[in-house]
């Protein structure tokens, strides 16, 4: 409160619980601050930086894009499926197609089972490709190690491995004679010594394993993506 009444020019009291007026001509000595008025009040609202109208309170947070918690959560099932299935095809052939069409399927299946969760979800080609890429990480890595183990488990306690490593070394064979015939010059025999090692074939089964996972990386990010364009909405569900 004021010393002095801003009409009359008389003293105020100073002490607490004296009436807000003034004891000489009655002028009241509150005021509001223009600044401080909202807009309900009849305030004018406060600018933003970038000197459109703002309501002063900070926007809220944007929401993300992709829920990635269920994202990973429904590719690993996916992938989980994957992996269960093709250690299933090594012991029953009939079940190979059924691991294929899984495996080819798996980043339209997770979009389904992802939307199916979050119905409200945005999904659009971008977020169903960033979704595949996922999917195509749990894929190589699930069905990597199924067949890693798989060979260790066949190889070391059930001593089956010998039709495998008569394959690779076939593979090793075409591949020397493909090489000769476009190189039209006989191979060096230390190399052809080299590629008949066993260490030699197993880094020929870990780079055909490495290349594999790329393609399956590939897969399933153009299958998500076109299992985003498939469920793609066309805005945001409130």
């Amino acid at each position: 409160m004021q010393q002095v009444c801003h009409v009359c020019g008389g003293d105020l009291p100073a002490g607490r619980g004296e009436s807000p007026f003034c004891p000489h001509c009655g002028t009241p000595q509150l005021f509001l601050a223009i600044e401080n008025q909202s807009v309900e009040t009849g305030g004018e609202p406060p600018l933003a930086a970038d000197g459109t109208a703002s309501t002063g309170t900070a926007p809220p947070p944007r929401p993300q894009q992709v829920e990635w918690k269920m994202a990973i959560r429904c590719a690993a099932i996916v992938s989980g499926i994957a992996s269960i299935l093709c250690l299933a095809s090594m012991r029953v052939d009939q079940l190979s197609p059924v691991s294929f069409v899984w495996i080819m399927s798996a980043s339209l299946i997770t979009l389904g089972l992802y939307q199916r969760k979050l119905p409200a979800a945005w999904i659009d080609v971008r977020v169903g490709a960033r979704i595949g890429v996922v999917v195509g990480l749990f894929l190589a890595i699930g069905l990597g190690a199924v067949v890693a183990g798989h060979g260790v488990v066949a190889r070391f306690a059930m001593h089956s491995m010998g039709g495998f490593d008569a394959l690779v070394t076939q593979q090793i064979g075409d591949s020397m004679k493909r090489s000769q015939q476009l190189l039209a010059t006989p191979l060096d025999p230390r190399m052809v010594a080299l590629e008949q090692t066993p260490e030699f074939r197993a880094v020929f089964v870990l780079a055909s394993r490495v290349m594999l996972g790329a393609m399956l990386l590939f897969v399933s990010a153009v299958g998500g993506a076109f299992a985003g364009l498939l469920r793609m909405r066309r805005g945001r569900v409130a």
